[in-house]
């Protein structure tokens, strides 16, 4: 079984050395059913294509979960930019080796994200999941609050459409 004591969190400002291993994880997570904007299969020129533009505007923070030099895991916080909405951010595409999963990795990138947040100070976080996920659970033991869920949101690999719970969590 892993161990999370190996685990180093990194707050990156570029994917430069690491496209090939977040593309596998994008890849990975999708291919395993994860709700993250994407469907399987999922081909690696669009999983490159989506990494090679995701820090080209300032309001995103990325963060990398490595053990053992690979990365495992990686979280986004969005930065809202709007001028009603700078006390805000949204936490988005949480994602965790297979391999690793239900270890206390989702949590550890999810408190990195929140701590930061505040840093920047910002008071407000959101975030949604697709209904009936077990990142649900993670997200309600971290203190957010369902807001509310919109039906039929995400459409899944098997075509239907599925709901999303939308999070909200003051810090």
């Amino acid at each position: 079984m892993a161990s999370l004591n190996n685990i180093e969190i990194l707050e990156v400002k570029s994917i430069e050395g690491y496209e090939a291993e977040l593309s596998e994880l994008l890849i990975n997570v999708v291919e395993e059913g994860a709700s993250i904007g994407f469907l399987p299969p999922l081909g690696r020129s669009v999983a490159d294509e989506y990494w090679a533009g995701i820090l080209k505007s300032d309001d995103v923070i990325l963060f990398l979960a490595r053990m053992d030099g690979k990365v495992v895991g990686s979280a986004q916080l969005h930065l809202c930019t709007k001028q009603n909405g700078s006390h805000r951010a949204e936490i988005a595409k949480l994602m965790t080796d297979v391999s690793i999963r239900r270890k206390g990795l989702g949590r550890l990138l999810m408190q990195t994200a929140e701590e930061k947040a505040k840093r920047d100070g910002r008071t407000l976080l959101v975030l949604d999941t697709r209904e009936g996920d077990p990142s649900n659970d993670l997200y309600r033991s971290l203190g957010f609050i369902k807001a509310g869920i919109i039906p039929g949101y995400a459409k899944s690999a098997n075509g239907e459409l599925a709901a999303t719970v939308l999070y909200y969590k003051n810090v």
